[in-house]
């Protein structure tokens, strides 16, 4: 039986979500028997394949993707994922099977995932930093039947059976013989609409995996709360230019690049990041939006104002960081270099997105992850699962939004109270309303009877002009059970010493947050997207 408390939470939704689609354009009310077109392709193809159908038809002569091939067409986009589409039916795999595709960003990661819906076949987006083992042992947990894949990672491929058939998304250099590209396929492929599957066979977006192997999340139809979760609160250009150089196959990068589709924006894409090179092209491309991790825009800033400044950035006006954690030092030196543009969003693989801080958010609280966008309702809970409601009070963090979690395909399941997931995340929330991330539950440690973050030192350590990167981690001790360990990038043209780390944390937080151990390191073990792998970190005695 449905509350009326949440019957009302769901009115308020669906006509916040029908406001937020009109606005942007992707809902016209005197036409609704298009929103239901859209609405019935979005079940039956999955999101990806929708988006390619429906831009075949708005947009079919607008640029859609420019990758270091150049640039293709929404309608190429429709034409050639029909023609992968046609080409995975036709090796014999079945509707309802499983894939993965293992690519970097460019547009045949796009058009693999659009012709698995069209096909009605399961896919699984492989990370591209995954070792054999790892991406072995997922490819075998998720029964993945083909493989589409990047030429340089062909090594990965060769760890699956030879039979199993392959596509090679992204070629290099000389094509190996017997295999198929998608360059052939797209050139000579039949790009006629396959029969639409019943259903959306769904796809498996893969967490970090920064305790250990990624777990999939799976989705299935498109929901259009999706959408609204990101448009409510970020001013996404239409029919304008975006770059998106977090990665595709990461939460954060896929969803901005369905809105971005949705909107008829071209996407600028890059294989790899470099910093200058991204700025250069951004000022190319005249980039209106851009979408990065925070090491990215850390590089970016580093540039410093002589190099930054031998470019022109006034098309720009959002920068949209998500995948780890934000410092304050680094968001006010992002709005310092490049103005007052960026947006903070927090979410998870799991809850989708939670909440989002705009520029205005970030300056008046740095680092902010700022409140949650129309649907997403934001709870904390204290250790014996009870509410809590008081101002400036950690707690577990807890999300319920429109986009439900559909489960990890091993048959786990997030925590849930009163029907709001756990993130897995400390949070709190001051006065204003405004949400900051704590850091993990399970990173809290206990040292000599006292509760430490790690995230409270190391954002503190961020603002230290000799610190280039910082991480900071609990290790085991004899007198107080464990004690802090913090591991220091220096940054360029410094030489600090421990003791100097030591006095800047005494100084401002209590003594038994300052780390008994400082170690410089040349970088810190840091996945795709950004996130630090602690796990990673020597714990045992120096």
């Amino acid at each position: 039986m449905v509350s009326l408390g949440g019957l009302k939470d769901s009115v308020t939704d669906v006509i916040g979500l029908v406001r937020v689609l009109r606005d942007h354009g992707l809902v016209e009310l005197s036409k609704p028997h298009h929103a239901a077109l859209s609405a019935k392709r979005g079940e039956r193809l999955g999101p990806v394949a929708a988006l390619a159908v429906n831009g075949g038809e708005k947009f079919a002569g607008d640029p859609c993707i420019t990758d270091e091939h150049g640039t293709i067409t929404y309608g190429d986009f429709d034409r050639q994922s029909n023609a992968l589409a046609n080409a995975l039916l036709a090796k014999g795999i079945a509707r309802g099977s499983v894939i993965a595709v293992i690519a970097r960003d460019h547009r045949g990661l796009l058009i693999a995932l659009a012709a698995a819906g069209k096909a009605g076949l399961r896919l699984v987006m492989m990370n591209t930093g995954f070792g054999a083992t790892q991406f072995v042992e997922v490819a075998q947990r998720e029964n993945v039947s083909a493989i589409l894949y990047d030429q340089e990672f062909t090594a990965l491929a060769d760890a699956l059976p030879a039979d199993m058939p392959r596509i090679i998304t992204w070629l290099e250099g000389q094509a190996p013989q017997g295999i198929t590209t998608l360059d052939e396929i797209a050139a000579g492929g039949d790009t006629s609409a396959p029969p639409e599957p019943d259903a959306a066979a769904g796809m498996v977006i893969l967490t970090s995996g920064t305790t250990g192997l990624p777990k999939g999340a799976t989705r299935g139809a498109m929901s259009p709360f999706a959408s609204v979760l990101l448009l409510d609160r970020i001013p996404f250009p239409r029919k304008g230019t975006s770059m998106i150089v977090s990665p595709l196959f990461h939460a954060t990068g896929f969803a901005t690049a369905g809105v971005n589709l949705a909107l008829g924006n071209r996407l600028v894409l890059r294989r790899r990041f470099d910093a200058e090179h991204t700025v250069a092209t951004m000022a190319a491309e005249k980039v209106e939006m851009l979408v990065a991790v925070p090491t990215m825009l850390h590089r970016m800033v580093a540039l410093g104002p002589d190099v930054l400044g031998k470019y022109d950035l006034s098309a720009l006006k959002v920068i949209v960081i998500a995948g780890s954690a934000l410092s304050p030092a680094l968001s006010e030196a992002i709005q310092d270099a490049f103005g007052d543009v960026l947006y903070n969003l927090y979410g998870s693989t799991e809850v989708a997105i939670a909440s989002i801080a705009q520029p205005q958010e970030l300056r008046k609280a740095p680092g902010t992850v700022g409140r949650p966008p129309i649907s997403s309702r934001l709870r904390l809970y204290d250790a014996d699962n009870k509410q809590i409601t008081a101002a400036n009070v950690r707690g577990r963090l807890f999300v319920k939004n429109g986009v439900p979690f559909e489960g990890y395909t091993d048959g786990r399941n997030k925590d849930i109270i009163d029907g709001y997931m756990s993130t897995g995340d400390m949070a709190r929330f001051d006065d204003d309303g405004l949400m900051f991330i704590e850091g993990r539950d399970d990173d809290m440690i206990v040292s000599g009877g006292e509760n430490v973050y790690p995230l409270e030192v190391e954002n503190l350590l961020a603002e230290h002009d000799a610190v280039d990167d910082v991480a900071v981690i609990g290790v085991p001790d004899d007198e107080f059970g464990t004690r802090l360990r913090a591991f220091i990038v220096r940054a360029e043209d410094t030489d600090p010493t421990p003791d100097e780390i030591k006095a800047h944390v005494k100084t401002h937080l209590a003594r038994y947050k300052v780390p008994r151990d400082v170690v410089f390191v040349d970088e810190l073990p840091r996945n795709p997207t950004g996130k630090l792998v602690r796990r990673q970190l020597p714990t045992g005695p120096l």
